[in-house]
């Protein structure tokens, strides 16, 4: 997804068009869009899929720097567990980020976030705070499953404060989105939305970019076209 995210996000606004090959150790955006691992339905796709236009996201850091990412932007608990998870020298895909969880839950305070979408405030307390066009992230966890990549939205994803306990048992339930019927999880839309919190908590942003709050994400509607 970094490389996906690096590449693609590079063209978003221009009028390349692109194939995506989800040989890496995520693939979560690869995944929101169905497209196949298997190497003979994949160019069956790269060469005769129809063009599709979907959603990026521009990423503007704290020194106004702007990059363009194609799935999400997470600031919290989630970004510690995937630094370890890319530090990782012994394990990879889905292992590396099980342990890299476990290890930044371990170490995890409460985060007091300042969520603004489209203008209005939200003041929350919790683990993270996920800002997604596409519904996967984090090896194939189902962190926003009403997330679309062409509707020109943002779904923001809130993990309020709860026991740690609790929060493994949220962890289990991405796997096929069902964490969001629990009142612990809040699902809110908007077309930009500004991060910060009480600390300087890291974010990251398809598993790539690595940096510290505050962050605004911004949807671009329809800035890509690929294939699908």
């Amino acid at each position: 997804d970094g490389m996906a995210g690096c590449v693609a996000g590079a063209l978003a606004g221009t009028d390349a068009l692109v194939g995506i090959v989800p040989a890496g150790r995520g693939n979560d955006f690869a995944r929101a869009l169905g497209l196949p691992s298997e190497p003979a339905a994949l160019a069956g796709i790269l060469l005769r899929g129809e063009p599709r236009k979907v959603d990026a996201i521009e990423v503007e850091s704290a020194a106004h720097d702007r990059i363009a990412v194609l799935g999400s932007v997470y600031a919290g608990v989630d970004a510690v567990a995937n630094r370890h998870a890319n530090a990782s020298r012994l394990l990879r895909g889905a292992a590396s980020y099980y342990m890299g969880g476990l290890r930044a839950v371990a170490g995890w305070r409460t985060a007091h976030y300042r969520v603004t979408i489209d203008g209005t405030v939200h003041e929350r307390s919790g683990y993270t705070v996920v800002a997604a066009n596409s519904g996967y992230y984090g090896f194939g966890r189902h962190i926003a499953p009403g997330a679309a990549v062409d509707d020109g939205l943002l779904d923001v994803v809130i993990l309020h404060d709860s026991p740690r306990r609790l929060f493994f048992t949220v962890m289990r339930e991405l796997e096929d989105g069902s964490h969001v019927r629990r009142p612990q999880v809040e699902v809110l839309r908007g077309r930009e939305v500004r991060i910060e919190a009480d600390r300087p908590l890291p974010y990251g942003a398809d598993g790539e970019v690595e940096a510290v709050l505050p962050v605004t994400a911004r949807v671009l509607p329809g800035a890509l076209t690929l294939l699908a």
